[in-house]
């Protein structure tokens, strides 16, 4: 199947970062395992206490009935006043095929946002306004406005900026860890320009993975999947619940044709994100200096030298980059990360956004398995050196 974001014109998501210069280590035998000084040891019984979860009731007997809503009316009603056409103006050098001769094009791009306070603030992808030399929003009374980019991050494929003007209607942002598989949404966008398209359809799918949307190996992936249909132009576009609030902003779709799934970043991930994105212009993410990868992608063999069952869910160090957090707390290769400041790690990707969301100088607790020992250590995030390249450590 092919794959675009979901823009007439934009990149696709370009996310992550690299260091090189790793040391690799090996773990010594059950007998001689020590861990680093200043670490706690921990009960290897003592496991990591998940979120509690309410007890679900049981389902009263008879038919089941879905309590469907009867239209979507007024939740577009609503919202579509804070959603925006986005255009922007790119300039691209070309190449003369016949006098060979290097010459500036200018190319058009067409985008949704969303209006997120009222003095003018508008959210949007990253991919619809990069390297865009003019940007124009088009409100939905008629308005047509200059933008300003306030801020960008090309990791998380967001986009922030403003106009100035009044008399705007701002989007109240969700809980896009609250909504559920099966539960309704509905986007509205400008899907290949025709403005203010509403669509709706169900949440299918929640954490997809690099795995699950290929566009760029390095990034932070942890995508709301719909089978609303999204189309090109309809990133930066909201992905609304219910309640007429902002769970995910529409970025990527899957499949040929228009009727493609369509993935939508979780607006919690950006709620994090956007106070340092209206402050600063940009995200400055912290790390702990390790390369990592998840134990479900491990060999059964090493699996086994890492006395790691098949049920076991986490990261596992590959290499440790000298003289970072990782390496000064006595970190090492084949240590197995089973928390980070008492969350439960069980993916790579969750331990990726957690350390480079916490904050650079932050001391955190990452519990950790080395063979047979567990123990607690607590680690000085450093600086992620470099937030464009290929992925490396976190």
């Amino acid at each position: 199947m092919g794959w675009r974001t979901a823009a007439i014109v934009g990149a696709a998501l370009g996310l992550g970062a690299t260091s090189c210069g790793m040391k690799h280590g090996g773990s010594a035998g059950d007998a001689g395992v020590s861990i680093p000084p200043g670490a706690v040891a921990v009960a290897t019984a003592e496991p990591v206490a998940p979120p509690t979860v309410a007890p679900v009731p049981a389902a009263p007997a008879g038919p089941l009935v879905v309590n469907a809503p009867m239209s979507f009316a007024p939740i577009v009603h609503a919202a579509d006043p804070a959603v925006v056409f986005i255009s922007t103006v790119t300039a691209e050098v070309e190449v003369s095929p016949f006098t060979h001769r290097r010459r500036q094009a200018l190319t058009q791009g067409l985008g949704t946002g969303f209006v997120f306070d009222k003095n003018g603030v508008i959210l949007t992808n990253n991919h619809v306004i990069e390297g865009a030399q003019e940007i124009e929003v088009k409100l939905s009374d008629g308005r047509r406005l200059p933008a300003k980019v306030v801020g960008t991050d090309k990791i998380t494929d967001m986009g922030v900026l403003h106009v100035e003007a009044k008399d705007l209607h701002p989007l109240p942002l969700g809980d896009s860890d609250g909504i559920e598989v099966g539960d309704w949404v509905v986007a509205i966008g400008n899907p290949f320009g025709l403005s203010h398209t509403v669509s709706a359809g169900i949440i299918s799918a929640k954490g997809r993975t690099k795995e699950d949307v290929p566009l760029d190996p390095a990034g932070y992936y942890n995508f709301l999947q719909t089978d609303a249909s999204i189309n090109p132009g309809n990133s930066g576009g909201p992905l609304l619940n219910l309640r007429g609030e902002v769970v995910g902003i529409n970025s990527a779709i899957r499949g040929g044709g228009a009727q493609g799934i369509g993935f939508a970043i979780p607006i919690n991930m950006i709620k994090q994100l956007l106070p340092m994105l209206l402050r600063d212009g940009h995200v400055t993410r912290s790390a702990l200096g390790i390369r990592i990868n998840d134990v479900r992608d491990l060999s059964p063999d090493d699996r086994q030298a890492l006395k790691l069952s098949d049920t076991d869910k986490g990261a596992v160090i590959e290499g440790v980059g000298p003289g970072g957090p990782a390496d000064k707390a006595g970190l090492a290769a084949g240590d197995f990360i089973v928390a980070f400041d008492g969350t439960p790690v069980e993916t790579r990707a969750q331990l990726q956004w957690l350390a480079s969301t916490a904050g650079v100088g932050r001391t955190v607790t990452l519990r950790v398995q080395r063979e047979s020992k567990v123990f607690d250590q607590k680690v000085v995030l450093g600086l992620l050196p470099d937030q464009s390249g290929p992925s490396g450590p976190r």
